[in-house]
């Protein structure tokens, strides 16, 4: 059988599911690239029974509305590829947005500052800084096993991730940290938020709800944050696309004096909020 014969198969089959059928080119895609192979020059070449298995496999696993991130191990994130599982959220391309606006900010306003990538995960924003920046970057999580897997790809990466599990900034003030940049990705899905069935049955609930109202870890962070930042600071929030304009008050409320902007992704949406203190952006 042919490696176009076989993708064909696949998107034949996840079609017939009801999966997104573009899954079955990504996947034969990621495959080859494992063994160093370029899909689109060996498009016609014969799919050698190893390869079959391996793709007869995860499209087996695909049908099952298991995410491709998990079905695959690893997620490509900002050029870095990151180790995922069942601990871990899968990265999101919306996140690759706020690296590059914390990058970009960083170059205007920072000589070698100090960066913690806070609710961690996987550890891809902190590994994507680290990486870009050339520097070590501190990092938490309450989770263990997110904490495993983000020294993994840490290691993976060849970044310095300086790993510490606890609550949110509390291992960071234990141990009198003070940052020029806090970014942070927290769990931020209402608890009542419909959402996409295969995400709400695979990936860990403790990385997504944020509460009532999707606030929860914003406020936590909000509240503790004089606690870690010098004086000159930036806060680097991803958000939901819902919650922009209260995350924006609570900002507010805690950071009267700061220049506090609301970005959007790619397709529009809130996505971003950013808290510049001793910072004046329009410089």
């Amino acid at each position: 059988m042919l490696i176009k014969e076989l993708m064909d198969e696949g998107t034949k089959t996840l079609e017939s599911h009801q999966i997104y059928a573009g899954f079955s080119r990504v996947l034969m895609l990621e495959l080859l690239r494992e063994e160093n192979r370029d899909l689109y020059l060996e498009m016609s070449q014969e799919a050698s029974s190893t390869l079959q298995e391996a793709y007869h496999e995860k499209i087996a696993l695909l049908t099952q509305d298991i995410p491709l991130g998990y079905v695959l191990g690893y997620e490509w994130f900002y050029g870095y590829k990151m180790l995922v599982d069942e601990n871990v959220l899968i990265p999101r391309s919306e996140t690759e947005e706020l690296v590059g606006y914390v990058l970009s900010d960083i170059d205007d306003y920072f000589v070698n500052p100090v960066v913690a990538d806070v609710a961690c995960g996987s550890g891809a924003i902190g590994i994507a800084l680290a990486k870009e920046l050339d520097q070590s970057v501190y990092a938490t999580d309450i989770s263990e096993g997110a904490l495993e897997v983000a020294q993994k790809n840490a290691t993976l990466n060849d970044v310095d991730l300086k790993i510490y599990q606890g609550d949110m900034l509390e291992p960071l003030i234990d141990r009198n940290i003070k940052l020029d940049v806090l970014v942070c990705n927290p769990p931020y899905i209402k608890n009542t938020e419909h959402i996409q069935s295969s995400v709400l049955t695979y990936e860990p609930h403790v990385a997504l709800f944020g509460g009532e109202d999707g606030l929860y870890f914003y406020r936590r962070v909000l509240e503790n944050a004089d606690k870690v930042l010098n004086e000159k600071a930036m806060i680097a929030f991803e958000i939901g696309f819902d919650i922009g304009d209260a995350v924006v008050e609570l900002a507010k409320h805690y950071f009267k004096d700061s220049k506090i902007e609301l970005r959007q992704d790619m397709n529009g949406l809130d996505r971003m909020v950013f808290v510049y203190r001793g910072i004046n952006p329009q410089d």
